[in-house]
């Protein structure tokens, strides 16, 4: 995997519908090689940051940089040219084509020579149930072995930074534990993770530092170890 990349740098970003605003001012960088969660509840736009971010919506104001570069013309296909992986919220896996090939329409900006089947070879160490069904359509595979390789796809393309929307949504807490583990061993080989999520328990886990988003806006954020200590994090998103 590739861990080198330059800074994700989100300023004043503000995304509406129609007349609704759903994120507003919103403001973080994610360093090279760091983790950063971005929690809160249902609606309180954290979908809607992370396709913003992708250029899959339009933004209404605000700048996103990565590294020197301005994402502002940037379309969305060729985001991963620029290093940045993105997991879809639902995995949105190609069903009626094979483990293998998903994979490798993952590398798709990249040359297929030794460097993309070494990168394939490390998806399926990271993931050995993938490799064992490499062969399979990706439509048979569960929820979780989908997650999996909605993962693997991304890594393929060797990013320095991964954008991730709720990989835990609709698993098993046997299986949410499997991606928690992905998440950290990603997280020790320096590639950078902009990880959103509901589940704040895996988020906490898997980040160094955290935001929490309100109404679209940012009300808290430092590191995942000591939002995790403050009572009313507990509270509201832990349950303790």
């Amino acid at each position: 995997m590739n861990p080198s990349g330059a800074a994700l740098v989100v300023e004043d970003l503000a995304v509406r519908y129609g007349g609704v605003s759903a994120v507003r001012s919103v403001s973080f960088t994610v360093e090279p090689g760091q983790s950063v969660g971005l929690i809160g509840a249902n609606g309180a736009g954290k979908t809607s940051t992370l396709r913003a971010l992708m250029g899959l919506v339009p933004r209404a104001s605000g700048t996103v940089r990565f590294g020197s570069r301005d994402l502002a013309r940037v379309p969305a296909r060729d985001m991963v040219r620029l290093g940045i992986g993105y997991v879809p919220e639902g995995r949105r896996v190609f069903a009626g084509l094979t483990v293998e090939k998903n994979l490798l329409l993952g590398a798709y900006a990249r040359r297929w020579d030794a460097a993309t089947r070494q990168t394939l070879g490390e998806v399926f160490t990271l993931f050995p149930v993938l490799a064992q069904m490499r062969g399979r359509l990706a439509g048979a595979l569960s929820g979780g072995q989908q997650q999996m390789l909605a993962i693997g796809r991304a890594l393929m393309a060797c990013p320095a930074l991964m954008l991730l929307d709720e990989p835990s949504m609709g698993l098993s807490p046997k299986l949410v534990e499997v991606i928690a583990e992905t998440l950290q061993r990603l997280r020790a080989d320096g590639i950078a993770m902009l990880l959103v999520e509901q589940n704040a328990m895996l988020t906490f886990a898997a980040t160094s530092h955290c935001l929490v988003l309100e109404n679209g806006e940012i009300a808290l954020s430092g590191p995942s170890a000591e939002l995790r200590a403050n009572p009313r994090i507990r509270r509201l998103y832990l349950g303790l």
